[in-house]
């Protein structure tokens, strides 16, 4: 992969991370609204970046991969 490629990957995945972390908010602030207690804590935001692996550590090695 070339490095182009490499951050398009991140960016789709940052992007699709985005959008499932955008899901989990709207749903904490739909049970917010109605008293109840939040779905997804920050343990669950956090597991969003590490299921897509866009980490620190991950997307600075997608860079030093040997080619």
């Amino acid at each position: 992969m070339t490095d182009e490629q490499k951050a398009a990957y991140i960016f789709a995945q940052a992007s699709c991370a985005l959008i499932q972390a955008m899901g989990a908010f709207s749903e904490n602030m739909q049970r917010n609204r109605l008293g109840q207690s939040v779905a997804y804590d920050e343990n669950a935001f956090q597991g969003i970046i590490q299921e897509y692996g866009i980490h620190h550590n991950a997307t600075i090695g997608l860079f030093h991969e040997l080619p």
